[in-house]
């Protein structure tokens, strides 16, 4: 640690920015994202000494650079350091910051900035960035000018402390740091004398107490089951869109809960759920082709229902809960609402594992629960036969296949409009443990490839399933390239334009249709990977990909495409979706 004080008492900024540092790699940080610029070279000279520690990674493009650490954070559930300059360069940060919020996500934002004097006078490079992220951050501050003095350096630390904390409790997400420095900002004496402090500070007792163990709010007792839900034999379980950090743990207490109570469990894709499947055996994976056959939408009707997590994308699902209006409880330990349909809800501010699971005697019939299995078990054949026979490549296939052919624990992300919707309609449950990523915050496209890399660095090799236009968003993602350490292969399921759009009303009005909602950009694949030296393949049998997703490479990033046609898949879609559990009936037991 003392091979760093030369640099730290060069100036008044480098002290500062070693205070800072030092605390952080003492808290935990483990990873820490650069974007150049000159107004932030105190912090990037101070990151740089601590590699190894820290690792920093420099990333021209503040907006991928953001959302490379939103999927480093995801997938290690740790703070991630984000670096930027002051003036417009911290705005491109803003669309990462609503997805951390929104995802819970935690991310530790440093804008440097101009000093006060500097400001509102027209000096370049500098904007107002009080604030700049509104209400998202779950915290924000703007931190004092350096200053040598030794209590100034003691309420830095805890600055850096607090901010630490506050990114992840009570809930996890964003904290904002404007930090403002006065020239010089390279480390070249400024005239401050420092020897008088250096003789005085003592980086044991100084950071003395410092700890990496993660801050966790206060611990909830065991929650016994409410009597009402023992007492309720139509009721369900919604496992909705959740990444936690111990998927084969929260998919195990959602199994209990299901068992004890005998209730079927409603698994959305984006849940890990449907990668533990043996450890449920009321598992329902294709509840949105079940309510599609308003029958049976009919008969399932639920009395209770108990959200863990958030809601599934399903819009049947969502529209058949407000039409049934059940008694909800939502369980999750977010301080959020998390109820967009506003019904009759309780929320449970705890997570599922501390539920305690004890054996109850059920005083009613199992009639409700073996419905609901015997219609997954019908519906999810006719899924499983339907696509097995499926030769030509549609994209609705892409999903099915994936679910069943990954390595086990292999980190996959999902990107959102149809690959988040064909994952919920046809994700066939399995046993794999893959770890399912996704923006699904404020579900949009932008900083999809950089998510992606973010998740998939210095982990198992990774899966990317998207589409040609959340990947083009992102492409600047791809100069992420020669700082990448690990795989991605990124199956592009390239239909020329935006498919999520042929299922809206919409698509029956052209024009204006394929020029502002399907918006072809017609890009030939092969050369944008050309332009990035990154290997690029064209798949023409479901065959073919499926050798290519297993085995995975161990290294680099490559790019199988998988070219669709925009309108046969929204027809295929259409003319299929709601018939695949047409024919269905429920036994009566």
């Amino acid at each position: 640690m003392f091979d760093l004080m030369p640099i730290a008492f060069r100036n008044v900024n480098q002290l500062w920015a070693y205070i800072l540092t030092e605390t952080l790699k003492r808290l935990g940080l483990s990873c820490a994202i650069i974007c150049p610029g000159s107004r932030s070279t105190p912090l990037a000279v101070a990151f740089a000494q601590q590699v190894p520690e820290i690792e920093a990674i420099s990333i021209l493009d503040e907006r991928s650079a953001a959302f490379f650490a939103l999927g480093q954070a995801k997938a290690t559930g740790r703070p991630v350091v984000l670096v930027c300059t002051s003036g417009t360069a911290g705005a491109n940060f803003y669309s990462a910051v609503i997805e951390a919020s929104y995802s819970r996500v935690p991310l530790l934002v440093l804008t440097t900035d101009r000093p006060p004097e500097l400001r509102d006078c027209h000096s370049g490079q500098t904007i107002d960035q009080l604030r700049l992220y509104g209400n998202y951050p779950n915290w924000q501050t703007e931190l004092a000018l350096p200053s040598a003095d030794l209590g100034m350096l003691a309420y830095l630390r805890q600055m850096v402390i607090h901010s630490w904390e506050r990114a992840q409790t009570p809930t996890k997400g964003p904290v904002h740091l404007n930090i403002p420095f006065r020239d010089p900002l390279a480390p070249l004496p400024d005239g401050t004398d420092l020897s008088y402090l250096q003789s005085q500070f003592h980086p044991e007792d100084f950071f003395a107490g410092i700890g990496t163990t993660t801050p966790c709010s206060m611990p909830h007792a065991p929650c016994p089951i409410p009597k009402e839900w023992k007492e309720c034999d139509r009721g369900i379980i919604i496992a909705g869109v959740a990444q936690p950090q111990q998927p084969q743990e929260y998919a195990k207490a959602i199994a209990q809960l299901s068992q004890t109570l005998k209730w079927p469990v409603l698994a959305e894709g984006l849940s890990p759920v449907r990668n533990y499947a043996e450890l449920n055996p009321y598992l329902i994976s294709t509840y949105d082709l079940i309510l599609r056959n308003q029958q049976l939408a009919k008969q399932l009707a639920p009395e209770m229902v108990i959200q863990v997590g958030e809601m599934p994308t399903s819009k049947e699902l969502r529209t058949w809960i407000d039409a049934t209006q059940p008694r909800r409880w939502v369980i999750d330990k977010s301080d959020q609402n998390l109820d967009p349909l506003h019904g009759r809800t309780t929320h449970l501010r705890i997570s599922v594992e501390d539920i305690k699971v004890e054996e109850i005697n059920l005083s009613f019939s199992l009639d409700y629960v073996h419905k609901w299995c015997d219609a997954e078990t019908k519906v999810r054949l006719v899924v499983d036969q339907t696509m097995g026979k499926i030769d030509e490549i549609i994209e609705s296939k892409a999903a099915w296949l994936i679910s069943q052919i990954l390595a086990p624990g292999t980190p996959l992300f999902i990107a959102n409009s149809m690959p988040v919707r064909d994952v919920e309609y046809f994700w066939k449950p399995n046993n794999l443990g893959v770890r399912s990523h996704f923006n699904r915050g404020a579900n949009g496209i932008d900083g999809t490839l950089s998510t992606a890399l973010g998740m998939a660095h210095r982990q198992q090799s990774s899966v990317m399933l998207t589409g040609d236009l959340a990947l083009l968003h992102d492409t600047n993602g791809f100069l992420i390239r020669n700082k990448f350490v690990g795989h991605l292969t990124i199956v592009l399921i390239n239909n020329n334009g935006g498919g999520i759009f042929e299922m809206l009303p919409i698509a029956k009005f052209d024009p204006p249709f394929e020029e502002f909602f399907g918006t072809p950009q017609d890009i030939d694949f092969a050369q944008l990977c050309a332009t990035y030296n990154m290997q690029h393949e064209l798949i023409t049998s479901w065959q073919q990909l499926q050798q290519k997703l297993n085995p995975l490479p161990t290294k680099g990033i490559r790019v199988l495409e998988v070219r669709t046609n925009r309108k046969d898949d929204a027809k295929w879609r259409k003319n299929n979706l709601g018939k695949l559990a047409a024919d269905t009936d429920i036994k009566y037991y």
